[in-house]
């Protein structure tokens, strides 16, 4: 039963690592609904929301990293964004991730649930760019408030499991006024500190399974590379469109299950 539920997570790597590179999230918006409702609908095991919480944390760490050396050649990375948002987001998952070992799963995944909801909404606001073809070290934008966002979104994300790319991207795009390009781009490298950061606290408390999310890993990576060169030939309105449409899908299906227990 054991191998067959490695493979699964091979492949559940394989996809997430795709969307992740194709759509600047860290993965885990896509790998936690597929860690939880995946393995048993095929029958190879089952994970609870904490354990995969641990294990999609660890697979963010692979995606992200490897998403972002495709999307900084192709030259959409702010090392500027990196550095300001970043660092807060790696401090506050840190203390998001210690906490979480405190919390319930149910607890969790309403979080996470609430989340998705709230920047799918966004994301369907009509938004007019700035400087769409702005080099990303001549972005300008508003420093402080950048902090802030990526302290809150840190800290929420490292309790889920979730870094928050999902959330600092609609964030970026309609509070800082950031191109989509260097969002998608620069979000990895925000997304990859705070799960640095989330990693190591789930690891020190003894939660992560780390045969599980080396599996997801081997997949994870060949996969983000893939969907980081493909991202590159997609228009900017295909892609938030995309973004938009999987944050709704995870959320309404997480608070379906909140609601039911299915």
């Amino acid at each position: 039963m054991e191998l067959p539920f490695l493979i699964t997570l091979v492949m559940l790597g394989l996809g997430g690592g795709f969307l992740s590179g194709l759509l600047g999230l860290g993965g885990a918006i896509f790998m936690i609904p597929l860690l939880l409702y995946v393995p048993p609908l095929l029958g190879v095991g089952h994970l609870d929301m904490k354990q995969v919480a641990a294990v999609s944390m660890v697979q963010v760490l692979s995606a992200s990293l490897s998403g972002l050396i495709v999307h900084y050649k192709n030259k959409f990375v702010s090392k500027s964004l990196l550095l300001t948002m970043g660092l807060c987001s790696a401090l506050g998952s840190l203390g998001g991730s210690l906490l979480s070992k405190q919390t319930n799963s149910a607890f969790l995944l309403a979080i996470f649930a609430t989340m998705a909801i709230i920047a799918a909404i966004t994301m369907f606001v009509p938004k007019r760019e700035q400087g769409a073809d702005i080099k990303p070290e001549d972005l300008v934008y508003n420093k402080p408030l950048a902090a802030a966002i990526s302290l809150g979104i840190g800290m929420f994300g490292g309790m889920v499991g979730a870094p928050g790319a999902f959330i600092y991207i609609p964030a970026m795009i309609y509070f800082l006024n950031i191109p989509t390009r260097i969002v998608i781009g620069s979000t990895l490298g925000i997304v990859l500190l705070g799960a640095i950061m989330g990693t190591i606290g789930k690891a020190v408390t003894g939660q992560i399974i780390w045969s599980y999310a080396i599996a997801l890993v081997i997949g994870t990576i060949p996969g983000a590379q893939l969907g980081g060169r493909v991202s590159k030939k997609t228009s900017t309105k295909h892609l938030r469109l995309a973004i938009a449409v999987i944050i709704a899908i995870t959320g309404l299906r997480m608070w379906y299950q909140i609601l039911t227990g299915h």
